[in-house]
């Protein structure tokens, strides 16, 4: 069986429900299809069930990318605000939590169905538990073979994603058809991700497991100022996620588990006002009592600060500041949030995400080499991107 549309968009999440939207309401018949039994699982699970849905502050500083510039366009062009004044025609309630993250007072359910009740609105189709196949060009466009037969169509929208959360049903569909047009891929990587240390490292970390810190995480010229969890694996909370996606296997990430306060300094100023003071106690003024304890157990145990010279407290000081340690690995894709890396946005218009040389040809949301920061930015990339494609498509 084989049938004639104007616009198929492959992938039914985010990004792909925006382009769909969007090419709709400019008179094209439009449809979405997804091997999926439900649409837009990343929104459902996203920020515990109440998604996370953008970001206040969203500019192109946040977004990582083999060519940082790129993502400029779209996100100009289709802002933050553009989509919290939908959230807001449509009545749902949100709030800010933390640095600008927005999310709904209730369920990211909302969120799906305005975009499945705008789709519907506009005149376009969603079909799931349909599995894409093989993309042939043809006179008009382009043929896709899928489970339920064949579909022609002038425009050929990619939105399936990236590898993350492989039990959501991520696969690699978008870098197969990318490669197939001659497009390049850029090495695609877990990111907003926690990390796992080796054995050694791991052995006095486990003891902490479930112990959180305000900490500053960095590595190079990257930090974040968040929370941090110590796990049974390793490490993870916000501050890790995010320097997660800057990390590269061997990297020394260096944390401040004092968040920038002078531990030397201030520890100094507590010997000469409380010399009796025992170090793992005074430690405790900065950092969770069972890490001030850790600590303390492997510099100077409960040693009294007036026992402890200026070198010792620097010592001391650093454990605290600057603790470095070079993470193992990381969990992988299966507890990844987003995917780093992707379609090389070289081989892309960034007005429109068009492939160059393969007309009527887009790739939208994740599976493009853009990648933002922990918070909502990767959300307001695939509004942003998906709202650009489908103005065309």
């Amino acid at each position: 069986m084989s049938r004639s549309i104007d616009v198929l968009v492959i992938g039914a999440g985010a990004a792909g429900l925006m382009c769909a939207i969007e090419a709709a309401r400019r008179g094209r018949r439009v449809c979405v299809i997804d091997h999926a039994a439900k649409p837009a699982e990343k929104i459902r699970i996203s920020g515990g069930g109440r998604c996370n849905f953008t970001n206040l502050h969203t500019t192109p500083k946040q977004f990582l990318s083999d060519n940082p510039h790129f993502c400029v366009s779209a996100l100009k062009r289709f802002t933050q605000r553009d989509f919290i004044a939908r959230i807001e025609a449509r009545g749902i309630a949100y709030h800010e939590k933390t640095l600008g993250q927005l999310f709904c007072d209730g369920s990211a359910n909302q969120i799906i169905e305005m975009l499945l009740d705008d789709l519907k609105a506009a005149g376009g189709e969603l079909e799931l538990g349909v599995e894409p196949g093989a993309i042939a060009n043809t006179a008009e466009g382009f043929e896709v073979q899928t489970s339920t037969g064949t579909i022609v169509c002038k425009s050929l929208v990619i939105a399936t994603g990236g590898k993350s959360i492989p039990k959501m049903g991520a696969t690699g569909y978008a870098y197969d058809a990318a490669r197939q047009f001659g497009l390049k891929i850029i090495e695609p990587r877990p990111a907003l991700v926690p990390f796992t240390l080796d054995e050694a490292k791991l052995e006095p970390v486990r003891e902490l497991a479930g112990v959180s810190v305000e900490a500053r995480v960095a590595v190079g010229k990257a930090a974040f100022d968040e929370g941090m969890l110590f796990t049974h694996r390793g490490l993870s909370g916000p501050s890790i996620l995010q320097i997660s996606s800057y990390w590269r296997e061997g990297d020394e990430i260096v944390i401040d588990l004092a968040r920038g306060r002078d531990v030397f300094a201030e520890l100094k100023k507590e010997r000469g006002e409380r010399p009796k003071l025992q170090l793992d106690n005074a430690l405790t003024h900065f950092v969770p009592k069972r890490l001030a304890d850790q600590i303390a157990a492997r510099t100077y145990q409960a040693a009294r600060l007036a026992d402890l010279s200026d070198a010792k407290l620097r010592e001391v000081a650093a454990a605290v500041n600057a603790w470095r340690i070079v993470p193992d690995g990381t969990e992988g894709w299966r507890t990844a949030e987003v995917t780093i890396g992707g379609v090389d946005t070289d081989g892309l218009s960034s007005q429109t995400m068009e492939a160059k040389g393969v007309s009527g040809l887009y790739f939208v949301g994740e599976c493009v080499d853009v990648t933002g920061w922990l918070g909502g930015y990767n959300f307001q990339w695939a509004w942003s991107s998906g709202w650009a494609a489908g103005q065309v498509a």
